[in-house]
């Protein structure tokens, strides 16, 4: 028995650095722009890479440990994961820090598989198993959650670079007494392995998310976004094709075509759309127009991360007995009145109103969560569970890449349309300029003082500007979508 939780608990130490490298440089976003000379651009991609790679390789690294059984996977990802960080630490460049977060992706797709594998391995009796499960949730989303404040911490004290280092030490210890204490699992040589189908869907979403990127900034032109979103689709119209013909599909796409199912992927992405955009947009602002530095921003964001943390037990309840339409409806609706409340808001001088409404969005996108997970998990058919549940995951991770993504869509679209430079500024100064925030900074600090101070105030109010549409636009959107859910989950029944 003290052999079973004492592998628990190694095989959960290394999860814990998967779950807050998710967040953790949601704080670090100016400190990257500014010393790495990250584009507006560069820094989405630095940020969002890492979930869009991991909702492409979780499920074939599954398999991978099946095959090969899952201590061995364990070992690998974690040293992968470990090497990457220090890859990622000493990154001489934006470009090289995203290739990086990339290999990181990989490491973590590895690493969480063999986890959850570890513990339906090593827990036989089923309600050790439940406590093991609830332990590793428990680590996953409040390293999730916490991510930013960790990151604004190490920020605080060391260079930024300390937020991927920190991941070596328990690497290490993790790879040490995983070798020794871990039993080894017999494989299975005859799983089969989808690593072309996932490479295939990665880069099916990287190019669509590329092309929406690079339209809504005009950087490339109108052809080219166009054969860029043309080839994005084909490739995953063809992904599809793929798994509704193999006999051993890496996602079942035939349980798409249950509405519920359906309706509880669409929960799920929202939810982490709302959740993660949210906190990037956040730590941009507290800094950049605020004078916060990291650990306060991630101070300030506090209260969604503990009310996201802990809400589970809550919304669980709330989900017995109110069921599952009204929690997940108004767990969508509840998200959309906080968005639109904290757009109308000064963070300076309104800080109880934010923190309040802040609250009431962490509970109701973390209670959405849950409410897609039950959908999702009570619609599937038995035989089905196992492919229900990775879709489950592959929608949380697209759901965060996506969340980054969409955000910072809204927000450099709307910045760039609502700055006003000053006079005095070359063509070239004044497109870098109005870019992004943080552009806008290092722009300024190429002026003259006065010059600069002007730049730097109407770089603050454009984004005070664009905050605000961003979240209203998100508000609305959450709105409908509440709305849709309504319907979707109409002959649910109540009480499931």
């Amino acid at each position: 028995m003290f052999r079973q939780w004492l592998a628990l608990v190694i095989i959960v130490l290394v999860y814990i650095p998967v779950a807050i490298d998710a967040t953790v440089l949601h704080v670090a976003a100016p400190t990257l722009s500014m010393t790495l000379g990250a584009s507006g651009n560069e820094l989405l991609w630095i940020i969002d890479i890492y979930s869009l790679v991991m909702a492409g390789m979780v499920l074939p690294m599954g398999a991978l440990g099946d095959r090969i059984g899952f201590k061995r996977l364990l070992m690998i990802g974690s040293t992968l994961f470990g090497l990457s960080s220090l890859a990622a630490a000493f990154a001489p460049s934006a470009g090289w820090l995203i290739a990086a977060r990339a290999s990181l992706a990989i490491g973590a797709a590895m690493i969480i598989p063999a986890t959850l594998a570890g513990i339906r391995t090593l827990f036989i009796d089923a309600r050790h198993r439940n406590i093991a499960l609830g332990v590793w949730a428990a680590v996953g989303s409040g390293g999730a959650a916490f991510g930013p404040l960790i990151g604004g911490m190490l920020l605080e004290h060391f260079y930024w670079g300390s937020v991927f280092l920190i991941n070596v030490p328990i690497v290490v210890v993790v790879v040490a007494l995983a070798a020794r204490f871990v039993p080894a699992q017999q494989g299975r040589p005859e799983q089969p392995l989808n690593i072309s189908h996932a490479i295939m869907l990665i880069v099916a979403i990287l190019l669509l998310v590329y092309s929406a990127k690079t339209a809504l900034k005009g950087a490339l032109a109108p052809w080219m976004v166009a054969c860029t979103l043309m080839i994005g689709a084909v490739m995953l119209f063809v992904f599809v094709r793929i798994q509704l013909r193999a006999r051993v599909p890496m996602i079942d796409m035939r349980l798409f075509c249950h509405r519920i199912i359906l309706s509880g992927v669409v929960m799920a992405m929202t939810a982490m759309i709302a959740l993660v955009g949210f906190e990037l947009l956040m730590a941009q602002e507290l800094q950049f127009v605020h004078g916060f530095t990291p650990f306060e921003a991630g101070m300030f964001m506090l209260p969604l991360m503990v009310a996201s943390g802990f809400s589970g037990p809550i919304a669980g309840v709330l989900v017995g007995r109110l069921g599952l339409r009204i929690v997940a409806a108004g767990g969508m609706g509840l998200s959309a009145i906080s968005f639109i409340g904290l757009s109308l808001l000064d963070f300076s001088t309104q800080q109880w109103q934010a923190w309040s409404l802040m609250v009431l969005l962490g509970f109701s996108a973390a209670s959405a969560l849950l409410a897609s997970t039950s959908a999702i998990m009570a619609a599937a058919p038995k035989e089905k569970a196992a492919a229900a549940g990775a879709i489950e995951t592959m929608s949380y991770e697209l759901g965060a890449g996506l969340g980054i993504a969409i955000f910072g869509l809204l927000l450099t679209r709307s910045f760039s349309a609502s700055i006003t430079l000053p006079d005095g500024l070359t063509p070239a100064l004044t497109d870098k300029a109005s870019s992004s925030i943080g552009e806008a900074v290092k722009v300024a600090q190429e002026l003259t003082p006065a010059l600069g101070d002007s730049v730097i105030e109407a770089a603050k109010t454009a984004f005070i500007t664009s905050h605000s549409v961003a979240l209203g636009s998100a508000g609305g959107m959450l709105l409908l979508l509440a709305i849709g859910i309504w319907f979707s989950l109409a002959k649910v029944n109540p009480n499931s």
